[in-house]
């Protein structure tokens, strides 16, 4: 049906707890990120998860690179994003 929210459609609901996954493990690592819709979207455009983080890290935050390796970088949040994700798709299982 038309004019229904995308926050009934599995796909949209799957790329909003995603990003929001990101966002609260870059608070748990004390990186002041925060993706909003648009650059989550633009972002998806890169296959692979690794490669993604790398890009923006490249782009936006390189100045890190300088100071942490970018695997380790990239390993911390995408570790950490995995179990936010878990931890908000649980939540939501919960009555």
């Amino acid at each position: 049906m038309q004019g229904q929210s995308t926050r009934q459609d599995p796909v949209a609901n799957r790329q909003e707890l995603d990003r929001n996954a990101y966002n609260i493990a870059f608070r748990e690592l004390d990186l002041c990120w925060q993706w909003d819709e648009k650059t989550y979207l633009e972002l998806q455009a890169i296959s692979a998860e690794t490669d993604r983080l790398r890009s923006y890290l490249q782009a936006q935050h390189e100045y890190l690179l300088k100071a942490y390796d970018a695997e380790f970088l990239i390993d911390a949040i995408r570790v950490t994003k995995e179990r936010c994700y878990d931890d908000l798709v649980n939540s939501r299982d919960e009555p």
